[in-house]
């Protein structure tokens, strides 16, 4: 599958969060939204990847801006996942990769010599509109915060 384009309205979701509250990209109208998509919770890259936003959390409500983390977990996983990182932001779930296909990122991936299907580490960036004007899929976790808040700000958004 190919990426959304940029420029065009992100495709919507109405995913589970970890409380098993379902969220929408439409509820957000308004604000810019952040949507990044991991592989797995509590695994290493993905802890460290999430406890860099928790941390910049204030810096992203500076600039108007709501983070939530997609990976097929299920929503008693994502709970764990915040209660022992102390995140303090939405993670949402797609099991069924129904999300993660609209957005081109369940895809083949190679570990240690094997191929299986999972999602590909990739971030998008949304306007307050609801349209696509950024897609990150070439990052490190360690980062990957502050690459999206310098995004955000270089474009002033």
């Amino acid at each position: 599958m190919a990426f959304p384009k940029i420029g065009n309205n992100s495709p919507d979701f109405n995913l589970m969060n970890q409380d098993g509250v379902e969220q929408s990209l439409k509820i957000f109208r308004g604000k810019n939204i952040v949507l990044y998509f991991y592989p797995k919770a509590m695994t290493p890259g993905c802890t460290v990847q999430a406890c860099g936003i928790r941390d910049a959390k204030n810096e992203f409500k500076k600039l108007n801006t709501i983070v939530f983390g997609v990976s097929p977990d299920e929503p008693k996983k994502l709970l764990r996942f915040i209660e022992k990182e102390k995140l303090n932001f939405d993670l949402l779930s797609d099991p069924e990769h129904l999300i993660a296909n609209k957005y081109g990122v369940w895809g083949l991936k190679k570990f240690m010599g094997k191929e299986y299907m999972g999602i590909v580490r990739t971030t998008f960036i949304i306007n307050p509109e609801g349209k696509l004007i950024h897609i990150m899929d070439d990052f490190t976790t360690k980062s990957h915060h502050e690459d999206v808040l310098t995004y955000l700000k270089k474009n002033e958004l």
